[in-house]
C-alpha cells in the first residue's frame, strides 16, 4: 500500500496549526461547542489552506525541473497568494491568471487585499474576462514554453488528487490534537469552493476510521456540481494512497443556501458571521469563503441540527487579506 509519506513534499506551512475552543461564541449561540482549526495560521504570506496543498504541487514541479508557477483563480485568489509566495520564497517565477469574475470594481478589489500581496510577493497578473480565461492560461503557457520556461500549471484552488494529499494530513494532525485534548468531534464544517480541502479531509477521515461528518459550505455553485466534483476527488485521492474502502454516498455532504447570489458577492449572512466572529473571539474570517462557511455553521446550530452531545470543528482556511478588499461593504455595515 502507498503510503502517504512516500510522496515527495516541500515543506512551506507553520504546522501544526493550533486547534482553539471559542467559549464566546459558543455560548452566545446556545449550541454545542464550537472549536477552530486556525489554517489561516499557516505562515505562508499571511496564512491560508493552499499551503498544505502546495507542500505537494511544488514538490511535483521542482522534481520535473520547473522553473515556473502558473496558477489561476477569482482577482482576490488567496490560492494565487499562496502559490505567489511559494514562488517567491524557492526562486521560481510565478505567472498568475485572474479572469474577472466577481463583478466588483471598487479600488480597494481591484488595488488591494490579494492583488497587492500578489505584486508585492513578483507575480505576473493578467486579468482577462471571464469568457477568455481559458485561453489566456493556455496562451500564457505557449508564451513561457517559447520563452525557454519550464511551466508547471497548477489548476484552480490547487485542488487536484495530490495537491488534496496536504489534508489528508491535516486530518491526521487533528486527530492527533483532539486526541491530546480528549475532544471527539462529531462534525467538521469547511468552505466548499474548488473541493480539494473538503475531498483531502473526507478521504483522510476515512482512512483513518473516522465517523466524524463533513459539512461542505458551498462558496459557489450548487450542491449538484460541487458533491460529485468533491466524491470525485476524495476517490482520486483514495487511489493514490492504494485505499480500496469505498467513501459511502452519504459521506459526501454539500450545502449550497450560503452562496448568495454569486461567487465573492457579500450576503447580509456573511456580513454578520465575520462581524459575530470578530467581535467576540477576535477572530478574523473573510468574505469569500470562511464568512460563508461560519454563516452555514451558526444556521445550523440556530436551527437546532446539532445536539448537545455533539462538538463541533470549523476549519477555518484563511483568507484575510481579502477583508481589506471589502472594506466599503462592512463600512457600510458598520
Amino acid at each position: 500500500m502507498v503510503k502517504l509519506s512516500e510522496y515527495p513534499r516541500t515543506l512551506l506551512a507553520h504546522l501544526p496549526t493550533p486547534l482553539e475552543f471559542l467559549p464566546r461564541l459558543t455560548d452566545f449561540l446556545g449550541g454545542p461547542p464550537i472549536y477552530v482549526k486556525r489554517d489561516d495560521q499557516t505562515g505562508l504570506a499571511m496564512g491560508g489552506n493552499k499551503a498544505r496543498k502546495l507542500e505537494y504541487l511544488v514538490a511535483e514541479a521542482l522534481a520535473l525541473g520547473c522553473d515556473t508557477l502558473l496558477t489561476t483563480g477569482g482577482p482576490q485568489s488567496n490560492h494565487a497568494r499562496q502559490t505567489a509566495a511559494a514562488a517567491a520564497r524557492l526562486g521560481l517565477g510565478c505567472e498568475i491568471v485572474l479572469p474577472r469574475v466577481v463583478p466588483i470594481s471598487t479600488p480597494e478589489y481591484e488595488h488591494s487585499g490579494n492583488i497587492l500581496l500578489d505584486r508585492l510577493l513578483g507575480a505576473n497578473l493578467d486579468f482577462p474576462s471571464a469568457s477568455q480565461a481559458s485561453a489566456a492560461i493556455d496562451a500564457r503557457r505557449e508564451q513561457l514554453i517559447a520563452a525557454g520556461k519550464r511551466p508547471y500549471l497548477i489548476p484552480i484552488g490547487g485542488s487536484t488528487p495530490l495537491g488534496a494529499l496536504g489534508y489528508v494530513r491535516a486530518v491526521d494532525e487533528l486527530l492527533e490534537q483532539a486526541r491530546a485534548e480528549r475532544i471527539e468531534f462529531s462534525h467538521l464544517v469547511v468552505p466548499t469552493g474548488s473541493g480539494g480541502t473538503h475531498a483531502g479531509i473526507l478521504a483522510g477521515l476515512l482512512m483513518a476510521g473516522h465517523s466524524a461528518q463533513v459539512n461542505g459550505i458551498a462558496v459557489s455553485g450548487t450542491q449538484r456540481e460541487k458533491a460529485p466534483l468533491v466524491r470525485d476527488l476524495a476517490e482520486q485521492v483514495l487511489r493514490l494512497l492504494d485505499e480500496t474502502t469505498l467513501l459511502p454516498v452519504d459521506r459526501v455532504q454539500v450545502d449550497d443556501r450560503f452562496v448568495g447570489p454569486a461567487y465573492g458577492l457579500p450576503t447580509p449572512a456573511m456580513i454578520e458571521a465575520v462581524t459575530l466572529v470578530a467581535r467576540l473571539e477576535g477572530l478574523l474570517l473573510d468574505p469569500v469563503y470562511t464568512g460563508k462557511a461560519m454563516a452555514g455553521l451558526i444556521h445550523s446550530v440556530r436551527s437546532g441540527r446539532f445536539s448537545p452531545s455533539d462538538r463541533i470543528l470549523f476549519w477555518h482556511t484563511g483568507g484575510t487579506p481579502a477583508l481589506f478588499a471589502y472594506q466599503e461593504i462592512f463600512a457600510r455595515f458598520d
